[in-house]
């Protein structure tokens, strides 16, 4: 039997916090063959990423350190050798990719020189060298124009070309291990699949093993060769891929396969889903939101107020749209396709250019003030950052009490009382009522979130990414709440989320934007059963599948099925991303 590339040894890693010793990962065993792609899964805080930094000696914190086990690298203990050798070792031999490359690349540095800068380090390259591997690696990765962009910044590049870049700067030492922590956790569904099959290509061409870091079954099951669960630096299940999913057999694994949103196969049975509540009954009256050609518009970078260039974006252009009593609606699209300033724009949030939003029969056109009253106690909105969307100061209890006054919807002597409900309705303990978010994690503190907007007795609930940040066990609870509220209080729902196999399980109605204009729009199963749009299609195809039958899109097809109408969403101009990015955000 051939020995494994690395080893790792009943690894074991403590921190030392106000005199206690606590342990963080508890005598983990793990091999990785070369060639081999291992996919390390579990939710936030399970250990992934403190078991690949300490591969490196890159522990966050000196009260952190290897307490025991060891690391076997061609014959050599890792964990037992001093910095001026780890640093011969870092890159040359194992390289990393980190999930938030904006915070990894050197913004004041072109990138082709953070690539060559590596190479020649290591490799003892001249300048000259140097600049040409880097060309060729940049190449490698998927820039269309290598040697106009080696002399780019990192902020000129989209998203996905800035990961691209981050792949390159650890390929430049041609490393025999390379380490991705949650690689395209931040990135739209397409650029997601264009970053895992330029992996595998990577992985084809160099014979490079690979650990893949990440919360989503999906993606394993469609890159992975093994899979390794980790649960409170524990590991809970080791093995190839399709034994471990098919038959797995620790109850977090079961929880964590059952809780994925898997997509059918084409022509396929669909996967077991959770029975979804009958749809309201309706009666033939007035759309309760109706949106006729919209248009909202942004001054383009470097056109301020006073600049007199007239240049603008468009990030809604010309959408129409009827939202029914009892809805739900899913609204998908990558990242700057006006999904949000859509959202924004129903809220009253942000100003219309032209057309006209129509909610319960007021016109946000022409009765703009009007409107917003209406909206103000009609509608409210769930933020995608569960944190930042609350008050740090404000414990949950006093936050929802704060709505509950500005609304006038309880009386002084009822107020204990219907703050009790709302945490009911939403599933959290009433003992929260007395914490604030910074005890909470990301689950409670969305749940708190969704609390906050039931304290109007909205109409119109807007999702915006809800669950985005959280992990998938996680998300499969708070998409379960929506469906459950949704019954209980014949709720409207807009739904608006870049991974469509959650729209798919949750909506009735979907509607795809991309640039700002919907391109498609209609029931969800079949919309997804049968695309009527080639970008539809195009999300549909790049969606990981839980089902390791189910090959990844290739990049050609890909990019071939969007630029049958558009051209690639991924080089779209870096000043127009920034600032429709920025004005989503808002």
């Amino acid at each position: 039997m051939t020995s494994p590339l690395l080893s790792i040894q009943d690894l074991t890693i403590t921190a030392q916090l106000a005199g206690e010793t606590r342990t963080l990962i508890d005598h983990v065993s793990l091999d990785l063959a070369q060639g081999e792609i291992l996919g390390l899964v579990g939710e936030s805080g399970s250990g992934k990423s403190m078991i690949c930094r300490s591969l490196v000696q890159l522990l966050p914190s000196r009260a952190i350190k290897i307490s025991g086990g060891a690391v076997m690298f061609e014959g050599r203990d890792l964990t037992t050798l001093d910095e001026a050798t780890m640093s011969t070792i870092r890159g040359s031999e194992i390289g990393m990719i980190f999930q938030n490359p904006t915070s990894h690349l050197d913004p004041v540095m072109r990138v082709g020189d953070q690539i060559a800068e590596g190479i020649r380090y290591h490799q003892g390259a001249s300048r000259a060298e140097a600049k040409k591997a880097a060309i060729q690696i940049l190449q490698q990765v998927g820039l269309p124009d290598p040697t106009r962009q080696h002399d780019n910044y990192a902020h000129e590049f989209s998203g996905g070309m800035r990961q691209r870049v981050m792949i390159g700067v650890a390929l430049s030492c041609n490393p025999k291990i390379l380490i991705a922590d949650e690689p395209t956790t931040a990135l739209d569904v397409t650029v997601q699949a264009q970053i895992l099959r330029l992996l595998l290509d990577i992985r084809d061409q160099r014979g490079l093993s690979i650990i893949l870091i990440t919360h989503d079954l999906g993606i394993v099951a469609q890159t992975c060769d093994s899979i390794a669960v980790l649960r409170g630096g524990k590991l809970l299940e080791h093995g190839p891929k399709r034994s471990l999913l098919a038959a797995p057999k620790d109850p977090y694994t079961i929880d964590l396969i059952a809780s994925h949103p898997s997509m059918p196969a084409p022509g396929g049975d669909a996967p077991e889903e959770k029975p979804q509540a009958a749809p309201p009954i309706r009666t033939p009256s007035a759309p309760l939101l109706e949106i006729d050609d919209l248009v909202v518009r942004f001054p383009a970078s470097g056109n301020g107020l006073f600049s007199g260039t007239g240049k603008f974006v468009t990030a809604v252009n010309g959408a129409s749209l009827q939202v029914m009593h009892g809805d739900t609606i899913g609204i998908v699209g990558e990242s700057g396709s006006g999904k949000s300033t859509l959202a924004r724009a129903i809220l009253g949030l942000t100003p219309l250019t032209s057309g006209h939003v129509t909610f319960d029969g007021i016109d946000l056109a022409l009765h703009r003030a009007k409107a917003l009253a209406h909206l103000r106690r009609e509608t409210a909105m769930v933020f995608q950052d569960p944190y930042n969307a609350l008050n740090p100061r404000l414990t949950v209890g006093d936050m929802l009490a704060e709505v509950l006054k500005v609304q006038n919807k309880t009386t002084g002597d009822k107020l204990q009382s219907r703050i009790n409900e709302l945490l009911d309705l939403v599933g959290l303990e009433r003992a929260f009522a007395g914490r604030k978010p910074s005890t909470m994690s990301g689950g409670q503190c969305q749940r708190a979130g969704i609390a906050r907007a039931l304290a109007v007795d909205p109409r119109l609930i807007v999702a915006d990414e809800c669950v985005a940040a959280l992990d998938v066990t996680i998300q499969a609870q708070i998409i379960d709440l929506f469906r459950d509220l949704k019954q209980k209080m014949n709720l409207t729902l807009i739904f608006i989320a870049h991974d469509l196999a959650i729209v798919r399980n949750l909506c009735e109605r979907v509607v795809v934007m991309h640039r700002g204009t919907i391109v498609e729009q209609g029931r969800s199963d079949e919309i997804f059963a049968n695309p009527g749009h080639p970008y539809t299609a195009a999300l549909i195809s790049a969606i990981p599948d839980i089902n390791p039958d189910k090959r990844l899109a290739r990049l050609d097809q890909v990019l071939q099925a969007e630029q049958v109408v558009f051209s690639m969403g991924d080089e779209f101009p870096a000043t127009i991303n920034k600032i429709t990015t920025r004005e989503l955000s808002l």
